[in-house]
């Protein structure tokens, strides 16, 4: 292993929480958590040939990643003095078949900062990138977009 490669490593070194839950009848089914903090019926969405009477993977990974990542630009924000008060972060996930006959997706994230100027809030989200365990978790995975408005 290399040093960029160590450099580049960004598996945890301790683990601080697990996050269980369980799926049970796939995209037609239901999935809950550990805990019973989560309880949701899963259905395909239309575009996929399913009525959409429920929530889907798809939905779940937005959210997962918009909250996510939310969360690392307000902890970068806050150590360099910005209070990100009002800022927000919206995820669009899209699924579609890959070049291996399977399924991938792509993410757009929409990234809020209506109090600050362009170039500190560009330079906030890039650091986000760096810290957010989603982002850490997509990259050279999945096309990630970050659109600053």
């Amino acid at each position: 292993m290399t040093d960029a490669a160590v450099d580049l490593d960004s598996r945890p070194t301790k683990i601080m929480y697990v996050a269980e839950a369980t799926a049970h009848g796939g995209r037609e089914g239901y999935v809950t958590s550990q805990d019973g903090q989560l309880e949701l019926k899963v259905a395909m969405p239309p575009a996929l040939g399913g009525d959409g009477d429920g929530t889907n993977p798809e939905q779940l990974f937005a959210a997962g990643f918009s909250s996510c990542f939310h969360n690392a630009l307000v902890l970068v924000g806050r150590r360099e003095g910005f209070d990100l008060s009002g800022s927000t972060v919206a995820a669009k996930v899209g699924i579609g078949p890959n070049k291996q006959r399977g399924y991938g997706l792509a993410v757009a994230l929409s990234v809020s900062l209506p109090i600050l100027d362009q170039e500190v809030a560009s330079r906030l989200v890039d650091a986000a990138h760096q810290v957010c365990p989603y982002s850490n978790a997509t990259r050279g995975n999945i096309e990630v977009t970050i659109l600053l408005g």
